[in-house]
């Protein structure tokens, strides 16, 4: 079931909410481009020789509308079924696609890692819970097709940044809610991560709600502290105490809320801006930890 929330719902979170500006605020043009792109300029690296990329992969249909990915991997075959990262771009739910984390689905793979870059559907194309049903719909992909591509169906996890941070923290604590399961294909298949790397991500939404004029009803649906348990996915937050966009309090909200479910959960502060995978020097920390984090999850040689 798909709740609409006005069009302006990813703007209202971002401006009037995470970013701390009065609601009237909201309005100006300057503002909603601000929330639209607080991320600044993509980082750009050369893929290494040791990653092939097979592109343009329709994880999901809905109609005539095809919603793709990029499969990042090891040039050089592996002796058995190795994990996949799925990797979830931000840019305010508004902005984006399946490139603009290029950098870290190669790094992935270089590290041994199977990496799937997804693009997902951005509003106001779409209202949510789409984006949260998009990247259901691509980790049941993953695992439909694990074994045409070489990777191991049981052990998935997923890496996101800002508003791909959110969406990675729901995929890996709202794997019993049917709601946000989609019919955007290869139903009946898990869509369960097994570790998850959730950057400078926003984890209470229904805080934001009265002030974005949302329903509580959404608002409680799509945050990811409403789905914590114990069978939660294991989690690794990055957040930088610098990050005005979004205030490092929501991955320590989310920290506690995993902690007290007894979920392996563990807070690295980074002392960076909020999209700190833009900076290289951030960036190569930021991924160091985050291969760590995956191989002691899922394992890879």
């Amino acid at each position: 079931m798909t709740i609409p929330p006005p069009r302006a719902l990813a703007a209202a979170f971002l401006v009037t909410g995470v970013l701390g500006v009065h609601p009237a605020a909201a309005q100006d043009p300057a503002n909603k481009a601000k929330a639209a792109n607080t991320e600044g300029q993509p980082l750009r690296r050369a893929l290494p020789e040791s990653v092939k990329v097979e592109r343009d992969l329709v994880y999901a249909r809905y109609g005539e509308r095809e919603v793709k990915l990029d499969l990042y991997l090891p040039n050089k075959p592996a002796s058995e079924k190795i994990p996949c990262i799925v990797v979830i771009h931000g840019g305010g739910w508004r902005s984006g696609d399946k490139t603009r984390f290029a950098p870290i689905a190669a790094k992935l793979a270089e590290q041994g890692f199977a990496a799937a870059c997804i693009g997902y559907r951005l509003l106001p194309e779409v209202r949510f819970p789409a984006p949260v049903l998009d990247c259901k719909a691509a980790v049941r992909w993953v695992r439909a097709n694990a074994a045409k591509h070489g990777l191991d169906p049981d052990r998935i996890g997923a890496i996101g940044g800002s508003a791909g941070g959110h969406l990675v923290a729901m995929l890996g604590t709202s794997h019993a809610e049917p709601k946000l399961e989609g019919d955007g294909g290869n139903a009946g298949v898990s869509s369960r991560v097994q570790a998850v790397v959730a950057m400078a991500t926003p984890a209470d939404m229904t805080r934001f709600a009265e002030r974005s004029g949302t329903s509580k009803e959404l608002v409680t649906l799509i945050s990811p502290l409403t789905h914590v348990s114990k069978d939660s996915a294991p989690m690794l937050l990055l957040h930088s105490d610098a990050d005005k966009t979004v205030p490092m309090a929501q991955s320590e909200l989310l920290l506690k809320k995993l902690q007290e479910a007894k979920v392996p959960a563990e807070l690295v502060k980074l002392g960076a801006s909020h999209a700190f995978w833009n900076d290289a020097g951030f960036f190569d920390e930021g991924m160091a930890k985050s291969a760590k984090f995956f191989r002691e999850k899922l394992g890879t040689k």
